[in-house]
């Protein structure tokens, strides 16, 4: 009997540590989707519904929603570099720092945020964001309340492109960029 319950908790034991790895591995596949720019392959990480969230801000997302994002997202040319990876029970948490079009016009490139991954059933179901390191949210406030005042008065046309997270307004949020940096 001794002998069953050794086998079955050495068992359980080789279960639980796979699953961690598992979840540490199925992170690192999601930003290298991203940095593929594969989104087939990122669906495969995460479940049928997905939240992001920031500060008091709670974003849901189905695969399609998130796919909007992720074509949004796309048009700044990010790149992902994973710093660390940690298991925390069933999360996971993770230090990121990301490149972008929009972050360097923000004047925060790169931006290194720490996030708490919660997974389901073997799949990512919440991206929180505990901290962004590095980040100076005065001069990103400054540099994007310039921005769009400047847009409002000049460009029209591009009004509402700091609020549009389809992937036309990334377009229009770079070419607002685009006019700003060339006025």
């Amino acid at each position: 009997m001794k002998k069953l319950i050794l086998l079955l908790s050495t068992l359980f034991l080789i279960i639980a540590c796979n699953s961690k790895s598992d979840q540490i591995d199925k992170v690192a596949d999601y930003y290298a989707a991203f940095n593929d720019s594969d989104y087939e392959q990122l669906k495969n990480h995460i479940a049928d519904s997905i939240s992001i969230v920031e500060g008091d801000y709670i974003m849901p997302f189905t695969h399609e929603t998130f796919y909007e994002q992720f074509k949004w997202d796309s048009i700044f040319k990010p790149t992902y570099k994973v710093v660390a990876l940690e298991q925390l029970n069933n999360q996971v948490l993770a230090k990121v720092e990301v490149h972008s079009l929009r972050f360097d016009f923000l004047k925060n490139n790169p931006l290194t945020c720490q996030h708490k991954i919660s997974f389901e059933a073997g799949k990512i179901t919440k991206f929180e964001t505990l901290d962004c390191i590095d980040a100076d949210w005065a001069i990103w406030e400054k540099e994007r309340d310039s921005l769009v005042v400047w847009i409002d008065k000049r460009h029209p046309e591009l009004d509402g492109f700091i609020n549009d997270l389809s992937m036309n307004g990334a377009i229009k949020y770079l070419k607002a960029i685009d006019l700003y940096k060339n006025r």
